[in-house]
């Protein structure tokens, strides 16, 4: 399988990822708040207690960027801070969970993702 499509998209959550913090610092954003909440987005994992169908809903709907990007689009138009801080935190929670090959999760189970499958030897 030719894995350059999954590099790609590595390279471009990476690339997304050091814009995040850079426009964080922009900001004035304190920088310590990217690591110290970058899991609480993984609270979606939740619904993988009902089945893998309803945990995959849930976790793909948390790590799809139209939520931080809807969020970072009213922090343009409106100035409010708070949209621009939880549209940064979240965007970077998704690129960083991308560039660590965490994909959008199939409803097959959690370790089944767009990027390939999670704790498989990749050849």
């Amino acid at each position: 399988m030719n894995r350059l499509p999954v590099w790609f998209e590595r390279a471009e959550n990476l690339a997304i990822a050091a814009v995040v913090v850079v426009v964080f610092a922009h900001l004035h954003f304190a920088w310590w708040w990217l690591p110290v909440l970058f899991l609480a987005f993984d609270a979606s994992m939740a619904g993988y207690v009902v089945d893998s169908r309803v945990g995959a809903v849930c976790y793909n709907l948390a790590h799809f960027y139209a939520v931080p990007a809807v969020l970072l689009l009213c922090y343009v138009l409106s100035g409010t801070r708070w949209c621009a801080f939880v549209g940064l935190l979240w965007a970077f929670h998704i690129a960083g969970d991308r560039v660590l090959g965490y994909g959008l999760k199939f409803a097959s189970g959690f370790n089944d993702t767009h990027l390939g499958t999670i704790g498989k030897q990749r050849s």
